[in-house]
């Protein structure tokens, strides 16, 4: 079997990256966006930002969700990357709960090499050392330093063929890799999966985890679409992706975490015999409608409901002369205040968390200034938009527990407005 094209290079891209056919059609413009995670400095504000395309399209033969533009990876994952895993407590809870799944669910033995891609801080993989693995991150951001300073060995860099041949010579090979949060954003797809399959061990295992396209589109999540984001993946274009190689999708299933996501097993070897609950993963899927045009034209007219709701509602607050404001300030929300059209006149910051590396910066578009979230205490703002809405439950009881009496402002799935 031919294997299709899977390494990307920078610019429009008018084909499939799982099958490389070219019938795509278009399901959302969200105009053109600069990188989520480019925030400038204050002297930075005046000067020209680059900003790319960021269209949401469907292909018609395989069903993958993508875009359709590749941003050079410098200029998406730089030196000055501003997010960690760790910071977030559900996440850090999550990966928590994950690495011992993992161990106990793949039959991991004491001593094994666990090699996470995209590893970030190293959250992740604190999990497995503690559990008496050895352990290796590779991560191309400036965010490894904090891995290496917790004890996590982690390769600065971006996962290549050729750094799995040198990490195979120094470390030998792995019983579980893993990639969480990140298999869907990487233009070497093809240099990625080729070094999982000489770096995973016979019997070993290659665990993603994912957004998953069933959440995306049923609870309207298109500020989960952004550069980093280049695949929204369902699995039948995940089974025919590894179809291409030595390699076979074995188990999947769905998780909570990122608003919804899919955790997915991968095997050495073709053709290996799937789980039950993989089966019936792909009926539910076309139960739902996810391989016909008829669920992304329904997606559209209600993103555009919601766009033209959350805007009417920071007019109204700026005419009444009410403060509207964010709270949290992933990657997401890049997406959904540009796409929307809010700007540091309507929302004149976005709260943080004090241990953030995004304080003192400015999101990447509107400019609108991060600060640290005790102002939010302070201020007492009328409406505090919950940004990371994802996770609006716990943050919106620690808020309240601390003394925030604002209104809280739910964007998606549907305009929400959320009274003390």
């Amino acid at each position: 079997m031919k294997t299709p094209v899977h390494d990307f290079e920078p610019g429009h891209l008018p084909f499939c990256q799982v099958c490389n056919s070219k019938q795509l059609e278009l399901v959302l413009d969200l105009g053109h966006q600069a990188p989520c995670d480019s925030l400038l400095t204050a002297a930075q504000l005046n000067e020209p930002e680059e900003t790319y395309p960021l269209r949401m399209v469907r292909c018609r033969d395989c069903g993958l969700v993508q875009i359709d533009y590749v941003v050079d990876g410098s200029k998406v994952y730089h030196r000055e990357y501003p997010y960690r895993s760790g910071i977030t407590k559900e996440l850090a809870d999550h990966h928590h709960r994950l690495s011992i799944d993992l161990v106990k669910r793949c039959n991991i033995p004491l001593d094994s090499l666990v090699i996470d891609i995209g590893s970030n801080d190293g959250t992740l993989l604190k999990g497995f050392k503690r559990q008496g693995m050895r352990v290796l991150g590779i991560e191309p951001t400036n965010v490894a330093k904090f891995a290496v300073e917790d004890g996590i060995d982690t390769i600065q860099s971006f996962f290549t063929d050729k750094l799995a041949d040198e990490i195979l010579r120094q470390h030998g090979k792995a019983k579980l890799i893993t990639a969480t949060n990140m298999f869907a954003h990487m233009a070497s797809l093809g240099s990625v999966i080729r070094g999982v399959e000489r770096l995973l061990d016979d019997d070993g295992v290659f665990v993603i985890e994912n957004h998953y396209l069933l959440n995306i589109i049923e609870q309207l999540q298109y500020d989960s679409i952004y550069h980093e984001h280049l695949r929204s993946y369902a699995m039948k274009p995940l089974l025919q992706l590894f179809s291409y190689y030595d390699l076979s999708v074995v188990d999947a299933y769905r998780v909570a975490s990122y608003g919804g996501s899919i955790r997915v097993f991968v095997a050495k070897g073709r053709n290996r015999p799937a789980s039950a609950g993989l089966s019936n993963l792909i009926a539910e899927e076309h139960q739902a409608g996810l391989y016909d045009s008829a669920i992304y034209d329904q997606f559209r007219a209600k993103v555009l409901q919601t766009k033209r709701s959350l805007y009417n509602l920071a007019v109204e607050a700026e005419a009444k002369q009410q403060r509207f404001v964010g709270n949290s300030c992933p990657g997401r929300c890049a997406t959904l205040l540009n796409y929307v059209g809010i700007d540091r006149e309507l929302m004149p910051y976005i709260a943080e968390q004090p241990t953030s590396l995004k304080l003192g910066l400015h999101l990447p578009g509107k400019h609108i200034p991060v600060v640290e979230n005790s102002i939010l205490f302070k201020e007492q703002p009328d409406y505090t938009v919950l940004l990371a809405w994802h996770y609006w439950q716990p943050i919106s009881a620690d808020l309240r527990k601390r003394g925030l009496k604002s209104k809280f402002v739910l964007p998606l799935p549907e305009l929400r407005i959320l009274s003390e």
